[in-house]
């Protein structure tokens, strides 16, 4: 009898740490999905030509790791302020300060791609890129959204039983 409860404990145990694993593994964000996703939604949202689509969609990805590299110390430095306890006036300015620089490093290489986008896409084809850009980044953060919702419910459901 006792070793029939160990062993039960053991496998529910076992089972939890896989169910446990898997709700990681679905929290992570699928950073291939993603770009595949922005690929045809800029293909399609654009009109793009294969020829467009061969040259234009590797800009724009170096471009976002690119602005994603150079926020990457704001970021950082913003999560170490909002840890402190009591930070001073000029850590503050210091992080505003250093954000501020990193705005204005983005907006330098916005000015170095759209000097390249302009090479690959046509004036209106480019004039929307920023529209299709905000639109995609929308539907986006709406789909995750969605997903979470309907994992909660999920998780809610799975509890209640």
């Amino acid at each position: 009898m006792h070793n029939n409860f160990i062993l039960i404990f053991v496998a529910l145990m076992i089972t939890s740490l896989f169910r446990l694993e898997a709700q990681d593994r679905s929290k992570a964000f699928d950073k291939e999905a993603f770009l595949l996703k922005r690929k045809a939604f800029f293909t399609s949202e654009l009109g793009l030509t294969s020829r467009e689509v061969e040259q234009f969609i590797p800009l724009v990805e170096e471009l976002q790791e690119k602005k994603f590299e150079a926020g990457q110390r704001c970021r950082k430095l913003t999560r170490d302020l909002r840890r402190k306890d009591n930070p001073s006036d000029d850590e503050y300015i210091f992080v505003i300060d250093e954000c501020l620089k990193m705005g204005l490093r983005e907006a330098e290489l916005e000015k170095e791609y759209y000097d390249k986008f302009k090479k690959v896409l046509s004036p209106e084809k480019l004039y929307r890129y920023k529209e299709v850009e905000f639109k995609f980044v929308r539907e986006f953060l709406k789909e995750d959204s969605n997903t979470r919702n309907q994992a909660e419910r999920r998780r809610g459901d799975s509890r209640e039983e």
